[in-house]
């Protein structure tokens, strides 16, 4: 497939009006250009220069939960559309229940995930409320305690090679992978400018920054994360901060780490590998 049909694609199946695009869309379009024979030859065409390569590695860099996030078309406001490479086994530290500013779709190209979606519930594990948000694009991510809060897990599927999903953008969920894994993930048009971050308190303090998607793990178009994040500091009125970190009912946060953009090499190398195993 040649990047104009891609992005033609995108923006037919996405649509343009007022209405953001609903899940089962985002999903079904991801899955079609998951297929190999789809990626394969979009995947040779950008490692090969068919792209803007300053712009895709400025937005591309390595999530704080260990896996790397490539972005392949930029289509903002309407959509991004990237490659998350999972190197295999447990992450940095692992993913919060979190939701996204957007309706996401992520298809697993090679490897497997496992997804946990939750909801409130007065019954559910007790956990404390952050508000995530985002400097800009490309910014640094903020996060603001909200308060307590109790989720209980609706269900765990597991998605392998060739399966996808969609997530509406206030679905919470946590998304695991523990072997080398690739997903194809796709991020819509921004509904709103925060995403809800959930940490189960207890999780022990994690100094290395907050656990998180990601789009999910694997989520906004105007920002680039598996997440998505507004314009609040963590250091509103309200938050107790005990030497950097947000202490709140045993769960503690400190802002994430800043987001260091992927090398070129890097990128075009983990594009080059991805086309080959397609085998383009």
């Amino acid at each position: 497939m040649q990047v104009e049909e891609a992005r033609r694609l995108l923006a037919e199946r996405l649509g343009g009006g007022p209405s953001p695009p609903s899940p089962e869309s985002a999903r079904a379009v991801t899955a079609q250009l998951a297929h190999p024979d789809t990626l394969g030859p979009l995947v040779r065409r950008l490692s090969a220069g068919d792209l803007d390569l300053a712009e895709c590695t400025r937005l591309s860099y390595r999530h704080v939960l260990g896996f790397d996030k490539l972005l392949l078309l930029a289509g903002a406001p309407r959509f991004m559309l990237r490659v998350h490479f999972w190197h295999g086994g447990p992450g940095p530290v692992p993913e919060d229940i979190h939701n996204h500013r957007c309706a996401i779709a992520s298809a697993v190209v090679r490897g497997r995930v496992r997804m946990e979606c939750y909801e409130p519930a007065a019954d559910g594990v007790p956990a404390t409320a952050y508000r995530e948000t985002i400097d800009g694009p490309g910014g640094a991510w903020r996060l603001r305690r909200v308060g307590d809060a109790r989720l209980r897990l609706v269900c765990t599927e597991q998605y392998g090679a060739g399966r996808s999903y969609g997530l509406a953008a206030c679905t919470l969920h946590r998304v695991v992978s523990e072997e080398p894994t690739v997903t194809l993930f796709l991020e819509t048009a921004p509904q709103r400018s925060v995403t809800d971050v959930y940490v189960r308190n207890s999780n022990r303090v994690r100094g290395s920054g907050a656990g998180r998607s990601g789009p999910a793990a694997d989520g906004g178009p105007v920002t680039d994360s598996g997440s998505a994040t507004d314009s609040g500091s963590a250091t509103d009125s309200g938050d107790d901060r005990i030497g950097g970190a947000l202490r709140t009912g045993g769960a503690e946060r400190v802002d994430p780490p800043p987001k260091t953009p992927l090398p070129p090499a890097v990128y075009l190398a983990e594009l080059g590998s991805l086309a080959g195993s397609l085998g383009y």
